[in-house]
């Protein structure tokens, strides 16, 4: 994949991602927006719901207590039949007119022309009413409004009583009656309202409060946020009828309650969805990435494998053709052909070991031997390359060494890793150290060099798979230096395959201004093979 192409894959998924998250953040805000509107429509049919209910309930009693007007309408139809009101009311006036105290009739000077009442014994009473109604009610009485004999409502408080007074006009022989319904509000309230508000569990509670907003009837609802309150629409007008659903503090509470969750679930969507764009993006990235750095290993490896192949077709052409000055030549071609040939197969070795602990095949013949002559065996066949380019490997290995299982193929490829890698990033180095040394209960391979060193920042990733030092990715010359980045990788997958490890050391000599690097593995001593 060329930068050009990376960059613009690059540039398009980030475009991707700002289009994604705009479109979830218009998403999450039409749903919180939906979400809020559901639920005011939700609050608003609540409310709906009980403002029809207390209507009804006030419609109710309204319609029960013009019903009674409409049967004494009937009965003092005729002012000219006004002696005998008594007597044609008083007998049904218990089962028809049930809240209706007293009817009077008034003629056009304001004189009681006729009267009769249910109560006998509370003259008194009904004396003073009759005062009242003539000193003050007939004042707040709409009496001059058209049609003169339309039924008509007084509710007042006077001498802090309510009253409840049904009146209507009617003319006979050029003169004007006003004729008067007393109703008995305390008959009302006591008989009436509780057959009408009648509560049960499964329907919403119901009371009635005055103007100071005092409970008449039933019981204190409070404030809720459902709990809605409706005038009686032409009797008892100064009232309220408050209706409150069943459980209404439950009910709000779990609106709210539903109202935080689905705020709660449309925000954690949101979040999911962003994480999960990002999380797509970031191993779509770490896949593009991935792509890169395999193409550069699989170009590298052609790289690694083109330049041995080349130089070994050509001393073998030169030996084949017969053009070497001397014997000494000869042998000379002959050993770069061995040595190219040996460092061919141990890429080819690295190559095939990395695929096979890449697809988790990779295993171990353990056997029981002598470390020593597997680090020497990979000094020796790297000593010509060594020789050639100026850097002698000096290796040093520890007398009386203990034996212990290990793969001796797996050991000599690790070693032979790390002086490939000294070869080729220790620029300056004018030699190569190999050590191999008793520490406790392991025996620990070291190879190292004099050459410019690693960045203090590099040391943690040089054994992952891919990874090349900035620091040593080019030679004095300018020139990059290939290689495959696994050689390392596998280094750490042999050291840990035995039970050891593969670290980086710090160099630490005397000798004042000392630069270079070491890398070591362990091995350890082991009296019987490891379980596989």
């Amino acid at each position: 994949m060329s930068n050009a192409s990376a960059r613009r894959s690059t540039r398009l998924t980030k475009a991707l991602l700002a289009i994604i998250i705009v479109a979830v953040a218009i998403v999450a805000y039409f749903t919180f927006r939906t979400t809020l509107q559901l639920e005011r429509l939700r609050d608003q049919s609540v409310r709906e719901a009980s403002f029809g209910l207390a209507h009804e309930k006030a419609e109710r009693l309204d319609r029960r207590i013009v019903e009674q007007d409409n049967v004494i309408i009937s009965v003092v139809a005729d002012p000219a039949q006004l002696e005998d009101l008594a007597a044609r009311w008083i007998p049904t006036a218990q089962r028809e007119t049930p809240t209706v105290r007293a009817v009077l009739v008034l003629d056009d000077q304001r004189q009681v022309v006729a009267f009769a009442s249910r109560a006998a014994s509370a003259w008194p009473e009904e004396e003073s009413f009759r005062r009242l109604l003539i000193e003050r009610m007939t004042r707040d009485m709409d009496l001059s409004k058209e049609p003169i004999d339309e039924l008509r409502h007084l509710h007042h408080t006077y001498r802090g009583q309510s009253y409840l007074v049904s009146y209507w006009q009617r003319i006979h022989e050029s003169r004007k009656y006003l004729m008067i319904a007393w109703h008995d509000v305390g008959r009302i309230v006591r008989e009436l309202m509780p057959t009408l508000f009648a509560e049960s569990t499964h329907q919403p509670r119901a009371s009635v409060v005055d103007e100071e907003g005092r409970v008449i009837f039933g019981r204190t609802l409070g404030n809720g946020a459902y709990t809605v309150g409706v005038r009686f629409p032409t009797t008892l007008y100064g009232w309220q009828v408050m209706v409150s659903p069943g459980k209404g503090e439950e009910l709000a509470a779990r609106v709210e309650n539903r109202r935080l969750l689905e705020i709660v679930m449309v925000l954690l969507s949101c979040v999911v969805i962003v994480l999960g764009v990002a999380a797509i993006s970031v191993f779509a990235e770490r896949e593009r990435r991935m792509s890169a750095v395999k193409s550069e290993f699989v170009a590298n490896v052609s790289h690694e494998l083109k330049t041995p192949l080349a130089l070994i077709r050509m001393f073998a052409e030169m030996l084949q053709t017969g053009r070497v000055a001397s014997e000494e030549k000869r042998r000379e071609y002959l050993d770069i052909v061995v040595s190219e040939s040996e460092r061919l197969t141990a890429l080819i070795e690295n190559v095939l070991d990395f695929a096979r602990v890449e697809k988790g095949r990779q295993s171990y013949d353990f056997a029981k031997g002598n470390v020593g002559s597997a680090v020497t065996n990979s000094c020796t066949l790297y000593r010509v390359r060594a020789e050639r380019e100026g850097r002698p490997i000096r290796a040093s290995i520890e007398a009386d060494l203990p034996d212990t299982w290990f793969d001796e193929r797996a050991i000599q490829l690790a070693v032979m890793n790390l002086i490939d890698n000294a070869l080729k990033y220790a620029h300056g180095a004018d030699h190569i150290d190999v050590t191999l040394a008793r520490e406790g209960t392991s025996l620990v391979v070291r190879v190292r060099d004099n050459g410019e060193g690693i960045d203090e920042d590099e040391p943690e990733r040089l054994f992952e798979r891919f990874f090349r030092g900035v620091s040593r990715l080019r030679n004095p010359s300018g020139g990059p230096i290939r290689g495959t980045g696994i050689g390392l990788a596998l280094v750490k997958h042999v050291a840990k395959s035995h039970g050891g490890d593969a670290w980086v050391e710090p160099i630490s000599d005397a000798d004042a201004g000392s630069k270079g690097a070491c890398f070591a593995f362990s091995v350890p001593i082991r009296n019987a093979a490891p379980e596989p």
